[in-house]
């Protein structure tokens, strides 16, 4: 196994479609799933897509610890680590959230970014057996980032106003800011 190098936000392999995998069990996609999970573990997030290791192909990892779930939803709905082949999510509600989110392929700032609350998502695992799931709030989010990747891309593009694009430094700031703003209005 190897830590793979995280491409960043202006190369290439971020901005094409990834292709699809034909044999999700085969040697090659084996080797590069303990790749990711090593290359994850080592660097603390919550997912990974094969193009952010610099692989074209529709492949992604997550997790979802229960207390970042809680920090997050005010909920526990923990996620075990999943590897997902050639994902589909399906917007199951024509709602949307804000969220702050980050990406290792953006390292350094953070984004306030619309996403639906409740998906469907399907696809293979590593077995290439199937996978099909609901997900709401966090779970959704994570979701719908990380196969953002296999369509080329990152969530400053899925934001609606730049104003929100901050670094991470100067997130406390914000939200200062924003919670000043939201007592402002209640008055």
């Amino acid at each position: 196994m190897a830590i793979l190098k995280i491409a960043r936000m202006g190369h290439p392999v971020l901005a094409k479609v990834a292709a699809p995998v034909d044999d999700p069990g085969g040697d090659e996609v084996v080797r590069l799933v303990e790749d990711m999970l090593e290359t994850l573990d080592d660097i603390g997030g919550l997912g990974l897509a094969a193009p952010q290791v610099h692989v074209p192909k529709r492949v992604v990892i997550f997790h979802l610890p229960a207390a970042r779930a809680m920090v997050e939803d005010g909920e526990a709905e923990a996620v075990q680590m999943t590897v997902l082949i050639n994902p589909v999510i399906e917007p199951l509600s024509e709602d949307k959230n804000f969220g702050w989110e980050g990406c290792l392929s953006v390292p350094g700032l953070r984004g306030l970014v619309p996403r639906y609350t409740h998906i469907r998502y399907s696809g293979l695992g590593l077995d290439g057996g199937p996978i099909d799931r609901e997900a709401h709030g966090f779970h959704a989010r994570v979701l719908q980032h990380e196969c953002d990747h296999l369509e080329g891309v990152l969530y400053p593009q899925r934001m609606t106003d730049m104003k929100w694009l901050v670094f991470e430094s100067e997130l406390k700031h914000v939200m200062s800011a924003a919670a000043g703003e939201r007592e402002a209005v209640k008055a």
